[in-house]
């Protein structure tokens, strides 16, 4: 069964565990990361393809509502909140289904399957294995299953597979809009890595092919939490 990647943006921890143990019973989804606020959760949609987002709407500095007319989210929305009267807002956004707390098990389950429908209607359910990259005067095809990590350069991207090196000029940014964060993770402005090639992490560095690879600032949460979800 295709899986879908999704996230929880929750600032009451109660709420939080109660919808993480719900996305636990959906064998379709595929639980990436969980904040407690909007503005980290925006800045991992902003570097992260999300099939689901499960957004809450009352939050400290960002509200659910602000996020969404801030940004252009593609995720499949659903929104949990106490408070009815922001319904119409949302529906306004084109949010996908609008659970007002405390919801039952069935209707999240309802919530989810419209999403996962809206997703098969776009096509957007299945995650690439393979991507194509610009080297030499060339597109050369790589298997994401092969690659071990990619490192900067100045203006090239080496990216290390299991047989060879291949260099690229498109950037992180391109290559993270077409590589899943749960395959292959960015750490560091310079450096993304295959998270099932990792041999170690210890004190902010990542062991990896026998290279030890910088975990940044910037990327510390987002890394640490895909990592959390994963384990």
């Amino acid at each position: 069964m295709d899986k879908y990647s999704c996230i929880i943006i929750e600032d009451e921890p109660l709420a939080l565990e109660k919808t993480k143990s719900f996305v636990a019973k959906v064998p379709f989804l595929n639980l990436c990361a969980t904040f407690d606020n909007a503005l980290t959760g925006l800045a991992y949609l902003n570097n992260n393809k999300v099939d689901v987002l499960f957004l809450d709407i009352n939050m400290d500095e960002l509200s659910g509502i602000e996020l969404l007319e801030s940004s252009k989210i593609s995720s499949q929305v659903i929104v949990t909140t106490a408070y009815q009267e922001y319904a119409i807002k949302g529906y306004e956004l084109q949010i996908t289904d609008y659970l007002l707390k405390p919801f039952t098990f069935n209707r999240f389950l309802q919530a989810v399957n419209k999403a996962q429908e809206n997703l098969v209607q776009r096509g957007s359910e299945a995650q690439p294995d393979f991507i194509f990259v610009k080297t030499e005067n060339r597109l050369e095809k790589i298997s994401l299953s092969e690659i071990v990590y990619i490192e900067g350069m100045r203006d090239y991207r080496k990216i290390h597979t299991m047989n060879k090196k291949i260099m690229t000029l498109q950037n992180f940014t391109e290559l993270e809009k077409s590589i899943p964060s749960n395959i292959i993770c960015r750490v560091h402005k310079s450096y993304m890595v295959a998270l099932n090639k990792i041999e170690s992490i210890e004190r902010n560095r990542i062991k990896i092919a026998d290279q030890f690879i910088p975990i940044s600032e910037t990327y510390k949460d987002i890394f640490f939490q895909i990592i959390k979800n994963r384990a």
